[in-house]
């Protein structure tokens, strides 16, 4: 006779539920303690370990000694390997047998050769299967049993290796998760052993939980909450853990409760597998290449288990390393990208920084990614993957546009400490007006793990309820990798379709955005960057790794492009494509959003200045080679001939060599993008109409520079008085004040300590004030008037500066060293303007744009500390001010004083950050209106707006056999332009191209003699493509 029915209290009944699946309470009685059955150790267990991360043939070749379970091993970044000796007991034939492996290293299972599994304790990988059901021979499922052999005891035997890594998935903190690693921290293997594995069991403890999560996710007004309560109380009344015959009564209870569906207008889900592996961080660039081999074989697995399973995976570069050090596996994942099931993503070469980075560095992370994604995969990436960096470009919609993407998916905004951005589905408009559709997934993460309670707040926090009816669910452990379990996998599947929830269905990218795209008519439209108002510490944390990211951008410019005239004018000089294919891998590499930002250890800081140093070393032997091959045959009087790699005339002073290594200063003119002999040193170099710079001090100390253009006031103590634009006698540092002001701030965040600066560092403003009586002149006029001095920042830092004006040079320099020594204190230099403007502008990739200097708004004040590249300015009608510089990114104008971040000292994740010398450049440009120059001399190229920019020249990657060059230009003010782009170079054919270099066909142009015309929207970029003439012989 069936019980009689009760009244069930929510609470009791609740964990009642709960405690039966607890894997803390009754594990003696509940369905929890019976997920594994019999089991037994392994037969043998032996380990090595060493300081390398040595490749697999190599490692089961060393000495193995005799190791236990409970064993410690390390210190940290070292490997211990294990071989494991197995033997299954005969009794267990017929069921699911796992190798149970618990340590706090992360684990990498390899078998006949090949890895196939990763094991991390963290990522709830704690158990390898090795069969799903022992004795049975089904080679197409589980071919890789073929090595089970039969001893006298008629048991299975077998050996596996596991490589065990010395750090967790996110690294060795010591003490906290972004805390400087632990360099003495030692690891422990906690279990090892083989255990029968009950999957029956496995399903219900995922059903009772899915049930649970509905009930507490829909509350106790919803009728459906009390369903699934009510359903998996009785389960728990019908399931007895000690009869497995009553498991199937209780999967049926909870089948008829899920397999009651929901109406059509359900929102949908669509749940994709995703792994994102930091390339470097917490842990260096090496150990992350084993983080992909771990994570991806894992994902593999799930594949094959699961045909409906699909993975997304972006960064090419990680794909690249997988190909070089695991090939086996790298086929694999061919093979499952050819199913449909293992989707590349993203295009880009790395998950780059969205803001540091140059506009070409951009471009060049999706020609490189988009490039191998062809190569490796057939097809290119349709959307762009940034799911995790701080902040975003207004260039970035048109750079997708021209690299073939028009999706873009990310969800870092989430994390905006003061305003919630108001949108998860919404199209972008950039700069120039490219629009893409971007979806932020509305569970505000990128490491789902199936929960009820995920799957709800991806509905109930998704900000265009209305306007969109499918929204993104990534799964999987991410960060230091990791990816989904078959866990997930199970609940996500269970969910399908079950009324009160949402429907999901495991899905692609691909699938995402087209349902998205076929009903957007009411999404809304955001203009403009996406900032993100957190991490703004990192536009200056690391000041040498941006230092090292400018110079490297430079040098690889001025390398293309003098390789590419040198191509053009020399039948014999080959253009080094795979060498510079090279270097720029290196800085796009840097480029990664927790490696030029300074957010990572000290191991990784250190690797990323090697990758510099390679670059600048390797690149100027290749920039001597392409001058020399450029300028054979035309040597100036002292055999030197001066190269100008930007696209205006430019009139400088330079130090010119002398015999002896010393060096003359001398006034030089070379055109855009070409070259000048140096003028002989017995020319008189006529001034005219330039003045002379004068140099005086006066008796105060205080001292005055002026080259006719700007007039220079420094005080006694360096600090900038006056600056004056001479022509027009207006002031340009404001009344009372004074420029070149040293401010040191208190820098204690809330907790990420090299990522964030707080608004209450404001607060804590102290200037830093000189001693009269430090100020010296330098060079003492003519060509070039400077003034220097001293100035002790605290009792540790100190700093040299020289105050630098050159003869027809519209600013004045700041040539800075600094020897820091600091924790937790901000460097910033201020200059208060004479101007007044509600907006600033601060130059971005390809373009510039307004920020306001008021704080009307709390969008306004998020905007505290913001970046820029290589100038900012404020300007009223008329006149203006404008702060360069030569590595600085982090920079704010708030009313009328300009502030340039310098240096940072946060001591996490790398206590050192910042710590020694540094030298640096900014200067000071007073001005009423750009005016164009006009060239001389031999210019390549030269364009007759002062608009439009010429921002690169390369060689064509397609078609080197061709002789082809690419050049890349840029409206800089923001209007439309018509203008002409004069060519010195033998073209034979000139084409519109797109940012991935392919042609536009219906983009021929008319070469006019050797000019072409060019039509400009504001801040568009345009490609070239150029066909040279063949080489006369």
């Amino acid at each position: 006779m069936a019980a009689a029915p009760a009244l069930k209290h929510w609470r009791t009944t609740l964990e009642r539920v709960e405690k039966f699946v607890s894997p803390l309470y009754f594990t003696d009685c509940n369905l929890r303690g019976r997920l594994f059955g019999a089991s037994c150790p392994v037969a043998v267990l032996s380990s090595f370990l060493t300081p390398e991360r040595l490749p697999y043939q190599e490692a089961v070749q060393r000495d193995f000694r005799p190791a236990q379970v409970g064993d410690s091993f390390g210190p940290t970044w070292w490997t211990c390997w294990f071989r494991v000796e197995l033997t299954i007991p005969e009794a267990w034939v017929g069921q699911e047998v796992h190798l149970c492996w618990e340590s706090d290293g992360e684990g990498l299972v390899w078998r006949d050769g090949e890895p196939v599994q990763g094991l991390t304790k963290e990522g709830e990988k704690t158990s390898y299967v090795l069969t799903d059901r022992l004795g049975e021979r089904d080679p197409r499922r589980f071919k890789r049993f073929s090595c089970l052999s039969f001893p006298s005891s008629r048991d299975y035997s077998l050996t596996l290796y596991v490589e065990v890594a010395c750090n967790g998935l996110l690294g060795a903190g010591k003490g906290s998760m972004i805390a400087a690693p632990d360099p003495e921290k030692m690891f422990q293997l906690s279990r090892a052993e083989l255990a029968v594995f009950h999957r029956d069991v496995h399903m219900l403890l995922v059903d009772l939980e899915l049930l649970l999560g509905i009930a507490k996710g829909l509350g106790k007004d919803n009728q459906r909450s009390f369903q699934a309560l009510y359903t998996a109380n009785q389960m728990v009344n019908v399931c007895d853990p000690d009869q497995p015959e009553t498991f199937p009564v209780a999967q049926a209870l909870a089948s008829r409760f899920f397999g009651q569906h929901g109406g059509e207008s359900q929102h949908t889900i669509h749940a994709t597998g995703h792994c994102h592996i930091d390339t470097a961080w917490l842990w260096p660039f090496k150990e992350t290449v084993r983080k992909c081999a771990r994570s991806w074989v894992t994902a593999l697995q799930l594949m094959e288990r699961n045909p409906e399973f699909i993975f997304a995976c972006s960064q090419a570069q990680q794909l690249e390393w997988v190909k070089s050090r695991y090939p086996g596996l790298y086929s694999r994942l061919q093979e499952f990208a050819c199913r449909g099931q293992f989707v590349p993503v993203g295009g880009t070469w790395v998950e780059m920084d969205g803001n540091l980075p140059s506009g070409e560095a951009m471009v060049r992370q999706f020609l490189q990614g988009q490039n191998f994604f062809l190569q490796e995969f057939g097809k290119m990436c349709s959307e762009f993957w940034l799911p995790d960096t701080f902040g975003y470009s207004a260039q970035l919609p048109q750079i997708m546009h021209g690299c073939g993407i028009r999706r873009f998916l990310s969800q870092k905004l989430s994390w905006n400490l003061v305003n919630s951005f108001p949108h998860h589905t919404f199209f972008w408009e950039g700069l120039d007006g490219s629009r893409v559709l971007v979806h932020f997934p509305p569970g505000d993460s990128y490491g789902m793990q199936g929960s009820v309670e995920e799957v709800l707040k991806t509905v109930a926090n998704n900000r265009d309820k209305g306007r969109a009816n499918h929204s993104a669910f990534l799964f999987g452990f991410g960060d230091g990798g990791g990816g989904p379990t078959q866990t997930m996998l199970d609940r996500l599947k269970r969910l399908s379709n079950t009324d009160g929830l949402p429907r999901v269905q495991l899905s692609s990218p691909r699938q995402l955005f087209s349902a998205l795209e076929s009903d957007s008519e009411q999404l809304c439209t955001w203009v403009g960057e996406l900032f993100l108002e957190l991490h703004n510490g990192t536009y200056t944390t690391h000041a040498q790794i941006k230092k090292g990211n400018r110079e490297c951008e430079r040098i690889l410019h001025d390398v293309e492009l003098l390789s590419s005239l040198a191509l053009a004018r020399s039948a014999q000089f080959l253009y080094p494509a795979a060498q510079l294919q090279h270097l720029w891998r290196l800085l796009l590499l840097n480029q990664f959003h927790d490696v030029v930002t300074g957010s990572c250890i000290q191991m990784v800081a250190e690797e990323a200045m090697c990758h510099y140093e390679d670059i600048r070393s390797h690149g100027n032997t290749l920039l001597s080679a392409a001058a020399a091959a450029l300028c054979a045959g035309e040597p100036g009087p002292e055999g030197l001939l001066i190269v100008n790699t930007l696209p205006w005339k430019r009139t400088e002073v330079m130090a010119l060599p002398k015999p002896g290594g010393a060096h003359s200063l001398a006034l030089v003119t070379v055109p855009s993008m070409g070259y000048a002999p140096v003028p002989p040193p017995t020319s008189l170099q006529p001034l005219l109409p330039q003045q002379p710079v004068f140099v005086v001090q006066e008796t105060d100390g205080s001292v005055t520079l002026d080259n006719g253009i700007i007039r220079v006031k420094l005080d006694p103590t360096g600090r900038l008085t006056s600056l004056v634009l001479v022509a027009s006698g207006r002031e340009a540092i404001a009344e009372g004040a004074v420029g070149n002001q040293f401010v040191l701030f208190d820098d204690v965040p809330l907790y990420w300590d090299a990522w964030d600066v707080m608004d209450y560092h404001l607060e804590t403003r102290k200037p830093v004030l000189g001693q009269a009586g430090t100020l010296a002149v330098g060079t003492e006029g003519g060509l070039r008037g400077s003034a220097w001095f001293l100035l002790q920042i605290s009792p540790n830092s100190r700093l040299s500066q020289e105050v630098v004006l050159d003869v027809g040079c519209p600013y004045v320099r700041f040539h800075t060293e600094v020897h820091w020594h600091e924790a937790h204190k901000f460097l910033k230099v201020e200059f208060p303007a004479r101007v007044r403007s509600s907006q600033a502008t601060y130059e971005i990739q390809f373009g510039h744009l307004q920020r306001p200097t008021h704080y009307n708004t709390s969008w306004d004040w998020a905007r505290f500390e913001v970046w820029a590249h290589r100038w900012m300015d404020l300007s009223e009608h008329g006149f203006g001010l404008a702060l360069l510089n030569d590595c600085k990114y982090g920079a704010s104008v708030r009313g009328s004083i300009l502030s340039l971040s310098l240096l940072r000292a946060p001591k996490a994740p790398d206590a050192t950050a910042d710590t020694g010398r540094h030298e640096f450049t900014y200067a000071l440009m007073p001005h009423k209106a750009p005016s164009p120059a006009p060239a001389t001399s031999w210019s390549a190229f030269s364009v007759s707006s002062p608009a439009v920019l010429l921002e690169t020249v390369k060689q064509a990657e397609s078609s080197p056999q061709r002789r082809s060059l690419v050049l890349r230009l840029y409206e800089a003010h923001g209007s439309h332009v018509d203008c002409w782009l004069h060519l010195s170079l033998p073209v034979q054919e000139a084409i519109l191209c797109d940012l991935l270099e392919r042609p536009d066909p219906a983009g021929h142009l008319t070469l006019r003699d050797s000019r072409l015309k060019l039509t400009f929207s504001p801040f568009q970029v345009l490609s070239l493509l150029l066909v040279l003439q063949p080489p006369p012989h």
